[in-house]
């Protein structure tokens, strides 16, 4: 038995519609028609106008009688079965949507503005899910079954796919795609409330006076916006390296070079990873490094690079607290192959890190800095940290309002960093004032 046979069993498979029927009756209609090694010399946007006036051409000659909306509708849906994606073309076509999440072929959500929600969509059977799904992986010369039932991929136009289908997923195929983020600059992050004038001349000194900047929250907080906007504060004589697993940064600078990762093929071989790139970059004569996030052994790597002539340098991590990211990129530095003592990985962190920007996102979808922290540590000592701006909510007006209100405190720098600054030729932002020593800055301290 196939693996589509298997998985389209009675239990998740409502069956097709009427309107299912039609598109896959003229689907079949159209594949007749058409002559496909002249379809292959035509561009996307041809092969579509071709398709559609031939389309035109079948529905007259042979029904149904049907209002122009829905004749536009059933030609629509045709060409994309045809094409591309089915179902899912319009909701990539809709640039209000962030992420699109497939739990099986009946059942549809997507995220807008930070909230997700269900759509009255579905794919006629599980059949055309997997249709659909090995459509998707096969552009990236990947494939899935039940050898391989999960995949990461990126689509040409730049979107991060995930696919999980039985015996793992138990609900029937599982398709998530992220989009790929626009790039906001700190000017439109203001006006979206992500952070305020003061924070973004501050974050600017940093970038400019080349200090290392940790970027840190939780899924769907916002670190890649985040990142992509600080990159544009990056001088244009730079060379700047990026490295990603999915290529998502888009940085305008014209000395770019960008690497991505890539997963074993098929025979399980040609694995680059993180790590590896990360080692190249450091023979190519990066200005800068970029790392769109770490997550194992090449973290050691990266905090080696900053901490080594590379300062200047931007990752982003997956935590909750700004204290949590130091922690955790001890965690992931201990998990290179080079032995190291994991109290070791302190002084390594603290030589290397010197900012983290921690991120949130609100129950109304909001994405905000939470807190941005100077870490004022120094060799093997604990992890201690000084906030200079920090996210203070307060109760909203009225019961009803369900938007997150607050406002943004700004708190004094430590006189080494004001001197750091002053030295990189960056006054202290306005809003700032400057602390005389460290002892009497609200410094807190994470327990590594």
């Amino acid at each position: 038995m196939s693996l589509r046979d298997r998985v389209a069993t009675p239990q998740t498979d409502p069956g097709p519609s009427r309107d299912d029927s039609l598109v896959a009756v003229y689907r079949s209609k159209l594949l007749e028609e058409i002559d496909l090694a002249e379809m292959s010399s035509l561009t996307a946007a041809d092969r579509r106008v071709r398709l559609e006036r031939v389309l035109g051409h079948i529905i007259s000659r042979e029904g149904p009688v049907q209002s122009t909306s829905e004749r536009a509708q059933l030609i629509r849906r045709v060409v994309d079965e045809a094409l591309g994606l089915g179902v899912l073309e319009p909701l990539l076509a809709d640039a209000s949507i962030t992420e699109i999440m497939v739990n099986g072929p009946d059942s549809i959500f997507v995220e807008r503005a930070g909230r997700v929600e269900q759509l009255p969509l579905r794919f006629a059977s599980n059949d055309q899910l997997m249709q659909t799904i090995e459509r998707i992986v096969s552009t990236v010369n990947r494939r899935v079954d039940e050898s391989n039932p999960m995949v990461d991929a990126r689509l040409p136009t730049g979107e991060r796919v995930n696919v999980i289908i039985p015996p793992l997923a138990l609900t029937g195929p599982t398709l998530t795609i992220r989009r790929f983020p626009r790039a906001y600059t700190l000017h439109e992050l203001i006006g979206l409330g992500s952070l305020d004038e003061h924070m973004l001349l501050l974050l600017s000194a940093f970038v400019r006076a080349r200090f290392n900047i940790i970027v840190s929250g939780g899924t769907g907080s916002g670190k890649t916006t985040l990142l992509n906007a600080l990159s544009g504060l990056l001088p244009a004589h730079e060379r700047i390296i990026t490295i990603e697993d999915s290529a998502e940064l888009q940085l305008q600078q014209d000395h770019v070079i960008r690497l991505e990762s890539r997963p074993p093929n098929v025979e399980g071989k040609g694995q680059i990873t993180i790590r590896d790139l990360v080692r190249n970059s450091l023979r190519m004569r990066p200005d800068r490094i970029i790392v769109g996030e770490v997550r194992g052994g090449e973290t050691l790597d990266m905090l080696q690079a900053m901490s080594t002539g590379h300062d200047g340098s931007l990752a982003t991590v997956h935590a909750n607290t700004a204290e949590d990211a130091l922690m955790r990129l001890q965690t992931l530095g201990s998990m290179s192959e080079v032995q190291i003592p994991f109290e070791a990985l302190k002084d390594q962190i603290n030589s290397a890190v010197d900012v983290v920007v921690q991120l949130a996102r609100h129950a109304d979808g909001s994405r905000k800095i939470a807190e941005i922290v100077l870490l004022v540590s120094h060799g093997r000592e604990q992890f201690r940290i000084a906030p200079v701006t920090r996210f203070i909510p307060r109760q909203a007006a009225s019961s009803a309002d369900r938007r997150v209100h607050g406002y943004f405190e700004h708190l004094p720098l430590p006189r080494p960093v004001a001197d750091r600054l002053y030295v990189a030729g960056e006054p202290v932002p306005q809003g700032f004032g400057v602390a005389q020593a460290i002892d009497v800055l609200n410094t807190r301290e994470a327990i590594g």
